[in-house]
Protein backbone atom coordinates (compact mmCIF):
# COMPACT_ATOMS: atom_id res chain seq x y z
CA UNK A 1 0.00 0.00 0.00
CA UNK A 2 1.42 3.55 -0.78
CA UNK A 3 0.45 5.79 2.44
CA UNK A 4 1.76 8.81 1.07
CA UNK A 5 -1.84 9.65 -0.69
CA UNK A 6 -3.09 9.41 2.58
CA UNK A 7 -1.32 12.61 4.01
CA UNK A 8 -0.07 14.66 1.37
CA UNK A 9 -2.90 16.84 1.42
CA UNK A 10 -3.33 17.17 5.11
CA UNK A 11 -3.80 20.30 6.41
CA UNK A 12 -0.68 21.26 8.50
CA UNK A 13 -2.59 23.23 10.78
CA UNK A 14 -3.08 21.34 14.10
CA UNK A 15 -6.37 19.92 14.41
CA UNK A 16 -7.78 21.09 17.43
CA UNK A 17 -6.21 24.78 16.40
CA UNK A 18 -8.39 24.45 12.88
CA UNK A 19 -11.82 25.75 13.70
CA UNK A 20 -14.07 28.53 13.83
CA UNK A 21 -14.23 28.77 17.53
CA UNK A 22 -10.68 29.72 18.17
CA UNK A 23 -11.34 33.25 20.10
CA UNK A 24 -9.59 36.23 18.43
CA UNK A 25 -6.40 37.42 19.60
CA UNK A 26 -6.57 39.50 22.45
CA UNK A 27 -4.78 43.09 21.46
CA UNK A 28 -0.74 43.53 22.50
CA UNK A 29 0.49 45.39 25.08
CA UNK A 30 0.98 48.97 23.88
CA UNK A 31 1.71 50.87 27.45
CA UNK A 32 4.04 50.06 29.84
CA UNK A 33 2.62 47.96 32.35
CA UNK A 34 2.64 47.27 36.16
CA UNK A 35 1.46 44.26 38.21
CA UNK A 36 1.89 42.46 41.69
CA UNK A 37 2.20 39.19 39.70
CA UNK A 38 3.41 38.49 35.56
CA UNK A 39 2.69 35.65 33.96
CA UNK A 40 5.23 34.55 31.07
CA UNK A 41 3.37 32.69 28.72
CA UNK A 42 -0.25 31.64 27.60
CA UNK A 43 0.20 27.85 27.21
CA UNK A 44 -0.97 25.59 30.22
CA UNK A 45 1.56 26.48 32.59
CA UNK A 46 1.02 30.64 32.61
CA UNK A 47 -2.84 29.53 32.54
CA UNK A 48 -3.36 27.74 35.21
CA UNK A 49 -0.91 30.01 37.39
CA UNK A 50 -2.88 33.32 36.32
CA UNK A 51 -5.76 31.35 37.13
CA UNK A 52 -4.91 29.88 40.57
CA UNK A 53 -3.04 32.95 41.90
CA UNK A 54 -6.52 34.57 41.07
CA UNK A 55 -8.15 32.35 43.35
CA UNK A 56 -6.06 32.34 45.72
CA UNK A 57 -6.32 36.06 46.49
CA UNK A 58 -8.77 37.83 44.16
CA UNK A 59 -7.14 40.99 45.18
CA UNK A 60 -3.80 40.26 43.77
CA UNK A 61 -3.11 42.38 39.82
CA UNK A 62 -2.37 39.76 37.95
CA UNK A 63 -0.92 40.48 33.89
CA UNK A 64 -0.21 37.18 32.09
CA UNK A 65 1.75 37.86 28.62
CA UNK A 66 2.16 35.51 25.41
CA UNK A 67 4.16 35.92 22.81
CA UNK A 68 2.29 34.48 20.16
CA UNK A 69 -1.57 32.90 20.70
CA UNK A 70 -3.16 31.33 23.59
CA UNK A 71 -2.75 28.11 23.74
CA UNK A 72 -1.04 27.91 20.47
CA UNK A 73 2.55 26.60 21.06
CA UNK A 74 2.43 22.87 23.00
CA UNK A 75 -0.64 23.51 25.04
CA UNK A 76 -2.67 23.23 21.37
CA UNK A 77 -0.89 20.54 19.70
CA UNK A 78 -0.51 17.70 22.05
CA UNK A 79 -2.58 14.52 21.74
CA UNK A 80 -5.31 15.55 25.22
CA UNK A 81 -3.92 12.88 27.32
CA UNK A 82 -4.08 14.47 30.78
CA UNK A 83 -2.19 11.80 33.15
CA UNK A 84 -2.70 11.33 36.61
CA UNK A 85 0.62 11.14 36.71
CA UNK A 86 3.29 13.73 37.62
CA UNK A 87 6.45 11.17 37.45
CA UNK A 88 5.91 9.65 33.82
CA UNK A 89 4.77 6.71 35.48
CA UNK A 90 5.26 4.89 38.79
CA UNK A 91 8.01 3.10 38.18
CA UNK A 92 10.55 6.26 36.93
CA UNK A 93 8.67 7.67 40.04
CA UNK A 94 9.74 5.09 42.44
CA UNK A 95 13.02 4.99 40.73
CA UNK A 96 14.16 8.41 41.66
CA UNK A 97 12.13 9.40 44.55
CA UNK A 98 10.96 5.84 46.38
CA UNK A 99 10.72 7.91 50.11
CA UNK A 100 7.80 9.91 48.67
CA UNK A 101 6.07 8.03 45.73
CA UNK A 102 3.34 7.15 47.28
CA UNK A 103 2.93 11.42 48.42
CA UNK A 104 3.37 11.79 44.46
CA UNK A 105 1.05 9.47 43.54
CA UNK A 106 -1.82 10.47 45.66
CA UNK A 107 -0.90 14.34 44.36
CA UNK A 108 -1.25 13.28 41.15
CA UNK A 109 -4.52 11.95 41.66
CA UNK A 110 -5.76 15.02 43.06
CA UNK A 111 -4.60 17.08 40.68
CA UNK A 112 -6.34 15.15 38.01
CA UNK A 113 -9.58 15.58 39.76
CA UNK A 114 -8.97 19.36 40.42
CA UNK A 115 -8.69 19.71 37.09
CA UNK A 116 -12.23 18.14 36.39
CA UNK A 117 -13.84 20.00 39.19
CA UNK A 118 -12.25 23.20 37.87
CA UNK A 119 -13.54 22.52 34.04
CA UNK A 120 -16.93 21.81 35.58
CA UNK A 121 -17.07 24.97 37.78
CA UNK A 122 -15.83 27.17 35.04
CA UNK A 123 -18.16 25.08 32.30
CA UNK A 124 -14.85 24.96 30.17
CA UNK A 125 -16.17 22.83 27.03
CA UNK A 126 -13.63 20.72 26.41
CA UNK A 127 -15.02 17.74 25.28
CA UNK A 128 -13.07 16.38 29.34
CA UNK A 129 -13.75 12.84 29.96
CA UNK A 130 -12.22 10.06 32.57
CA UNK A 131 -11.02 7.41 30.64
CA UNK A 132 -9.47 3.73 30.76
CA UNK A 133 -5.45 4.14 29.85
CA UNK A 134 -4.92 1.17 27.83
CA UNK A 135 -0.88 0.18 27.01
CA UNK A 136 -0.22 -2.77 24.72
CA UNK A 137 2.67 -5.57 24.21
CA UNK A 138 3.22 -5.71 20.09
CA UNK A 139 6.42 -7.46 20.83
CA UNK A 140 6.86 -11.08 22.79
CA UNK A 141 9.63 -9.06 25.43
CA UNK A 142 7.06 -6.69 25.78
CA UNK A 143 4.12 -8.98 26.70
CA UNK A 144 6.58 -11.09 28.98
CA UNK A 145 7.68 -7.64 30.89
CA UNK A 146 3.72 -7.21 31.71
CA UNK A 147 2.60 -10.75 32.58
CA UNK A 148 5.57 -10.44 36.01
CA UNK A 149 4.91 -7.29 36.49
CA UNK A 150 2.20 -5.48 36.38
CA UNK A 151 -1.94 -5.24 37.38
CA UNK A 152 -4.75 -5.16 34.76
CA UNK A 153 -3.13 -7.58 32.59
CA UNK A 154 -4.99 -8.49 29.62
CA UNK A 155 -4.03 -11.74 27.53
CA UNK A 156 -4.49 -10.97 23.67
CA UNK A 157 -8.25 -12.12 23.33
CA UNK A 158 -9.46 -9.63 26.31
CA UNK A 159 -7.17 -7.02 24.55
CA UNK A 160 -8.57 -7.16 21.15
CA UNK A 161 -12.19 -7.41 22.20
CA UNK A 162 -11.71 -3.77 23.61
CA UNK A 163 -9.67 -2.86 20.75
CA UNK A 164 -8.90 -4.62 17.53
CA UNK A 165 -5.36 -5.02 16.17
CA UNK A 166 -3.23 -7.73 14.25
CA UNK A 167 -0.15 -6.74 16.29
CA UNK A 168 -1.89 -6.58 19.56
CA UNK A 169 -0.32 -9.76 21.90
CA UNK A 170 -1.74 -8.65 25.19
CA UNK A 171 -1.51 -5.28 27.50
CA UNK A 172 -2.81 -3.90 30.62
CA UNK A 173 -5.73 -1.57 31.87
CA UNK A 174 -5.25 1.39 34.39
CA UNK A 175 -8.42 2.90 35.72
CA UNK A 176 -9.25 6.57 37.09
CA UNK A 177 -5.46 7.59 35.62
CA UNK A 178 -6.12 9.66 32.86
CA UNK A 179 -8.57 12.13 30.78
CA UNK A 180 -8.79 12.93 27.88
CA UNK A 181 -9.70 16.55 26.61
CA UNK A 182 -9.88 18.63 23.32
CA UNK A 183 -6.14 20.78 24.72
CA UNK A 184 -6.74 23.90 22.60
CA UNK A 185 -10.41 24.03 24.37
CA UNK A 186 -9.54 23.84 27.75
CA UNK A 187 -6.52 26.45 27.23
CA UNK A 188 -9.15 29.20 25.86
CA UNK A 189 -11.25 28.12 28.90
CA UNK A 190 -8.62 28.59 31.72
CA UNK A 191 -8.02 32.29 30.04
CA UNK A 192 -11.75 33.03 29.74
CA UNK A 193 -12.03 31.71 33.55
CA UNK A 194 -8.77 33.67 34.89
CA UNK A 195 -10.26 36.84 32.87
CA UNK A 196 -13.95 36.63 34.57
CA UNK A 197 -11.48 36.78 37.93
CA UNK A 198 -9.94 39.53 37.12
CA UNK A 199 -6.86 38.25 35.27
CA UNK A 200 -5.20 41.03 32.56
CA UNK A 201 -3.99 39.22 28.92
CA UNK A 202 -1.82 40.31 26.30
CA UNK A 203 -1.30 38.62 23.48
CA UNK A 204 1.44 38.35 21.22
CA UNK A 205 3.40 40.19 23.38
CA UNK A 206 7.16 38.93 23.86
CA UNK A 207 9.33 39.05 26.85
CA UNK A 208 13.02 39.20 25.31
CA UNK A 209 14.72 40.20 29.18
CA UNK A 210 14.32 40.01 32.38
CA UNK A 211 16.19 42.02 35.40
CA UNK A 212 16.24 43.29 39.09
CA UNK A 213 15.09 47.14 39.56
CA UNK A 214 15.30 47.40 43.35
CA UNK A 215 12.41 45.36 45.30
CA UNK A 216 10.68 44.85 41.82
CA UNK A 217 11.59 42.93 38.56
CA UNK A 218 11.43 44.30 34.71
CA UNK A 219 10.60 42.78 32.08
CA UNK A 220 11.32 43.71 28.11
CA UNK A 221 8.90 43.30 25.34
CA UNK A 222 9.70 43.18 21.65
CA UNK A 223 7.53 46.05 20.99
CA UNK A 224 9.85 48.32 23.33
CA UNK A 225 7.38 48.12 26.69
CA UNK A 226 8.41 47.66 30.11
CA UNK A 227 6.47 45.92 32.63
CA UNK A 228 7.21 46.22 36.86
CA UNK A 229 6.38 43.41 38.83
CA UNK A 230 7.05 42.59 42.25
CA UNK A 231 6.64 38.82 40.97
CA UNK A 232 7.40 36.68 38.20
CA UNK A 233 6.27 33.41 36.85
CA UNK A 234 7.91 31.77 34.06
CA UNK A 235 5.93 29.39 31.82
CA UNK A 236 7.90 29.33 29.07
CA UNK A 237 8.88 25.57 28.96
CA UNK A 238 10.51 24.48 25.49
CA UNK A 239 11.66 27.91 24.86
CA UNK A 240 14.46 29.28 26.34
CA UNK A 241 14.57 30.44 29.40
CA UNK A 242 14.95 33.65 30.78
CA UNK A 243 16.74 32.60 33.54
CA UNK A 244 19.87 31.48 31.54
CA UNK A 245 21.16 28.92 34.31
CA UNK A 246 18.59 26.56 33.60
CA UNK A 247 18.72 26.60 30.03
CA UNK A 248 21.19 23.50 29.95
CA UNK A 249 18.54 21.48 31.85
CA UNK A 250 15.80 21.24 29.14
CA UNK A 251 16.11 20.08 25.31
CA UNK A 252 12.76 21.00 22.73
CA UNK A 253 12.01 17.72 21.49
CA UNK A 254 9.97 17.63 18.20
CA UNK A 255 6.82 15.21 18.52
CA UNK A 256 4.89 14.70 15.64
CA UNK A 257 0.83 13.89 14.81
CA UNK A 258 -1.71 12.58 12.63
CA UNK A 259 -4.93 13.01 12.57
CA UNK A 260 -7.69 10.98 10.41
CA UNK A 261 -10.99 11.79 8.95
CA UNK A 262 -14.05 10.81 10.99
CA UNK A 263 -14.65 6.93 10.61
CA UNK A 264 -17.67 5.60 8.99
CA UNK A 265 -19.77 2.99 11.32
CA UNK A 266 -18.27 0.33 9.22
CA UNK A 267 -14.70 1.67 10.21
CA UNK A 268 -16.15 2.02 13.80
CA UNK A 269 -17.11 -1.69 14.09
CA UNK A 270 -13.80 -3.30 12.89
CA UNK A 271 -11.78 -1.93 14.89
CA UNK A 272 -14.01 -1.51 18.84
CA UNK A 273 -12.88 0.75 20.94
CA UNK A 274 -16.14 0.99 22.70
CA UNK A 275 -14.54 2.73 25.86
CA UNK A 276 -12.65 5.02 23.84
CA UNK A 277 -9.76 4.50 26.03
CA UNK A 278 -6.32 6.51 25.25
CA UNK A 279 -3.77 4.12 24.01
CA UNK A 280 -0.19 3.90 23.79
CA UNK A 281 2.33 0.71 23.22
CA UNK A 282 5.11 -0.08 25.34
CA UNK A 283 8.16 -0.10 23.33
CA UNK A 284 11.16 2.37 23.93
CA UNK A 285 10.15 4.08 21.03
CA UNK A 286 6.39 4.56 21.40
CA UNK A 287 3.21 5.82 19.80
CA UNK A 288 0.36 7.17 21.55
CA UNK A 289 -3.80 7.13 20.40
CA UNK A 290 -6.95 8.20 21.15
CA UNK A 291 -10.67 8.68 19.48
CA UNK A 292 -11.52 12.69 19.23
CA UNK A 293 -15.58 13.25 19.88
CA UNK A 294 -15.93 13.65 15.80
CA UNK A 295 -15.00 10.12 15.52
CA UNK A 296 -11.00 10.58 14.31
CA UNK A 297 -7.72 8.59 15.33
CA UNK A 298 -5.52 10.77 16.60
CA UNK A 299 -1.88 9.17 15.93
CA UNK A 300 1.28 10.26 17.29
CA UNK A 301 4.75 9.60 18.87
CA UNK A 302 7.66 7.14 18.04
CA UNK A 303 9.89 9.57 16.05
CA UNK A 304 11.57 11.51 18.92
CA UNK A 305 13.11 14.76 16.88
CA UNK A 306 16.42 16.72 18.25
CA UNK A 307 17.57 19.52 16.29
CA UNK A 308 21.23 20.92 16.72
CA UNK A 309 21.67 23.58 19.38
CA UNK A 310 18.29 23.29 21.08
CA UNK A 311 17.01 24.95 17.86
CA UNK A 312 12.93 25.71 18.10
CA UNK A 313 11.30 26.50 14.71
CA UNK A 314 8.42 26.85 12.52
CA UNK A 315 9.65 25.14 9.80
CA UNK A 316 10.78 21.84 12.28
CA UNK A 317 6.23 21.73 12.92
CA UNK A 318 6.66 19.56 9.51
CA UNK A 319 8.58 16.80 9.37
CA UNK A 320 7.72 14.29 5.41
CA UNK A 321 9.69 11.39 6.96
CA UNK A 322 8.23 11.16 10.03
CA UNK A 323 4.32 11.44 8.68
CA UNK A 324 5.48 8.61 6.52
CA UNK A 325 6.60 6.35 8.93
CA UNK A 326 3.64 7.13 11.23
CA UNK A 327 1.32 6.49 8.50
CA UNK A 328 2.89 3.06 7.85
CA UNK A 329 2.84 1.87 11.24
CA UNK A 330 -0.50 3.26 11.36
CA UNK A 331 -2.08 0.75 8.91
CA UNK A 332 0.03 -1.80 9.91
CA UNK A 333 -1.53 -1.71 13.69
CA UNK A 334 -5.30 -1.12 11.65
CA UNK A 335 -4.97 -2.72 8.35
CA UNK A 336 -8.37 -3.02 8.13
CA UNK A 337 -8.53 0.80 7.91
CA UNK A 338 -7.35 0.59 4.49
CA UNK A 339 -8.71 3.41 2.64
CA UNK A 340 -8.93 6.00 5.81
CA UNK A 341 -6.96 9.38 5.18
CA UNK A 342 -5.50 11.26 7.14
CA UNK A 343 -7.02 15.21 7.71
CA UNK A 344 -3.94 16.78 9.65
CA UNK A 345 -1.19 16.85 10.35
CA UNK A 346 1.48 18.61 12.73
CA UNK A 347 4.41 18.41 14.96
CA UNK A 348 5.28 20.60 18.03
CA UNK A 349 8.40 20.85 20.62
CA UNK A 350 8.10 19.07 23.97
CA UNK A 351 10.33 20.38 26.87
CA UNK A 352 12.26 16.91 27.74
CA UNK A 353 14.43 16.97 30.84
CA UNK A 354 16.73 14.06 32.01
CA UNK A 355 14.01 12.85 34.87
CA UNK A 356 11.19 12.72 32.02
CA UNK A 357 8.98 14.92 34.69
CA UNK A 358 9.27 19.24 35.62
CA UNK A 359 11.60 20.18 38.00
CA UNK A 360 11.16 23.84 39.95
CA UNK A 361 12.92 26.91 41.47
CA UNK A 362 13.16 30.56 41.86
CA UNK A 363 15.92 33.10 40.55
CA UNK A 364 16.33 37.00 41.74
CA UNK A 365 16.18 36.74 45.67
CA UNK A 366 12.60 34.38 45.10
CA UNK A 367 10.81 37.13 43.20
CA UNK A 368 10.92 34.71 39.99
CA UNK A 369 9.70 31.04 40.18
CA UNK A 370 9.89 28.74 37.19
CA UNK A 371 8.82 25.00 36.28
CA UNK A 372 10.17 23.31 33.40
CA UNK A 373 10.90 19.81 31.77
CA UNK A 374 7.43 18.50 31.73
CA UNK A 375 8.37 15.71 28.89
CA UNK A 376 4.85 15.51 27.57
CA UNK A 377 3.06 15.27 31.17
CA UNK A 378 2.33 19.14 30.88
CA UNK A 379 -1.54 19.09 30.31
CA UNK A 380 -2.09 17.82 33.74
CA UNK A 381 0.83 18.33 35.61
CA UNK A 382 0.91 21.64 34.70
CA UNK A 383 -1.45 22.23 37.28
CA UNK A 384 0.66 20.83 40.11
CA UNK A 385 3.68 23.12 38.71
CA UNK A 386 1.78 26.25 39.05
CA UNK A 387 0.98 25.28 42.61
CA UNK A 388 4.48 24.72 43.25
CA UNK A 389 5.41 28.11 41.62
CA UNK A 390 3.05 30.17 43.33
CA UNK A 391 4.23 28.57 46.44
CA UNK A 392 7.30 29.29 45.83
CA UNK A 393 6.87 33.14 44.99
CA UNK A 394 5.03 33.17 48.29
CA UNK A 395 8.08 31.59 50.94
CA UNK A 396 5.63 29.24 51.88
CA UNK A 397 6.79 25.87 53.49
CA UNK A 398 3.89 23.93 52.08
CA UNK A 399 3.57 19.94 51.34
CA UNK A 400 4.55 20.74 47.69
CA UNK A 401 7.50 22.46 47.96
CA UNK A 402 9.19 20.45 51.08
CA UNK A 403 8.78 17.46 48.42
CA UNK A 404 12.37 16.09 47.29
CA UNK A 405 10.75 16.26 43.89
CA UNK A 406 10.32 20.06 44.19
CA UNK A 407 13.57 20.53 45.65
CA UNK A 408 16.00 19.01 43.66
CA UNK A 409 16.70 18.63 39.84
CA UNK A 410 17.94 16.70 36.95
CA UNK A 411 20.87 16.42 35.83
CA UNK A 412 21.49 19.00 32.62
CA UNK A 413 22.56 17.73 29.74
CA UNK A 414 25.90 18.85 28.09
CA UNK A 415 26.37 21.69 25.81
CA UNK A 416 26.69 21.22 21.98
CA UNK A 417 28.13 19.50 20.17
CA UNK A 418 27.69 16.82 22.78
CA UNK A 419 24.27 17.10 23.26
CA UNK A 420 23.12 16.63 20.05
CA UNK A 421 26.15 13.33 19.48
CA UNK A 422 24.49 11.79 22.93
CA UNK A 423 21.17 12.11 21.95
CA UNK A 424 21.46 10.42 19.11
CA UNK A 425 22.99 7.86 19.71
CA UNK A 426 20.35 7.36 22.57
CA UNK A 427 18.22 7.25 20.16
CA UNK A 428 19.76 5.04 17.83
CA UNK A 429 20.49 2.99 21.17
CA UNK A 430 16.38 2.85 22.09
CA UNK A 431 15.38 1.40 18.52
CA UNK A 432 18.21 -1.46 18.55
CA UNK A 433 16.76 -2.37 21.80
CA UNK A 434 13.16 -2.32 20.13
CA UNK A 435 14.61 -4.51 17.64
CA UNK A 436 16.61 -6.89 19.98
CA UNK A 437 14.13 -8.28 22.65
CA UNK A 438 14.72 -5.06 24.85
CA UNK A 439 18.17 -5.41 25.05
CA UNK A 440 19.87 -2.51 26.35
CA UNK A 441 23.38 -1.83 25.39
CA UNK A 442 26.04 -0.61 27.43
CA UNK A 443 25.14 3.25 26.32
CA UNK A 444 21.69 2.76 27.70
CA UNK A 445 22.69 0.67 30.70
CA UNK A 446 25.61 3.93 31.48
CA UNK A 447 23.05 6.60 31.33
CA UNK A 448 20.16 4.63 33.85
CA UNK A 449 23.28 4.41 36.31
CA UNK A 450 23.96 8.46 35.46
CA UNK A 451 20.09 9.23 36.42
CA UNK A 452 20.36 10.33 32.46
CA UNK A 453 17.78 9.98 30.22
CA UNK A 454 16.31 10.58 26.76
CA UNK A 455 12.45 9.30 25.95
CA UNK A 456 9.98 9.06 22.55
Amino acid sequence: MDVSATWRDASTTPYWLDTPDRPSARPALTTDARADLVVVGGGFSGLWTALLAKERDPDRDVLLVEGDRIGWAASGRNGGFCSASLTHGRDNGEQRFPDEIETLERLGRENLAAIGDTVQRYRIDCDYHLRDSLTVATQPYQLREMRSSVTGFLDQEALRARLHSPTFLGGYVEEGELALVDPARLAWGLAAAAESLGVRIAEHTKVTGLAEDGDRMTLRTDGGRTITAEHVALGTNAFPSLVKRVRLHTVPVYDYVLMTEPLSDGQLASIGWDGREGVDDAGNQFHYYRMTADRRILWGGYDAIYHFGRAVRPTYDQRPATFEMLAQQFFATFPQLEGLRFSHRWGGAIDTCTRFFAFFGTAYGARVSYALGYTGLGVGATRFGARVMLDLLNGAHTELTELAMVRTKPLPFPPEPLAYAGIQATRAALASADRHDGRRNLWLRGLDRAGLGFDS
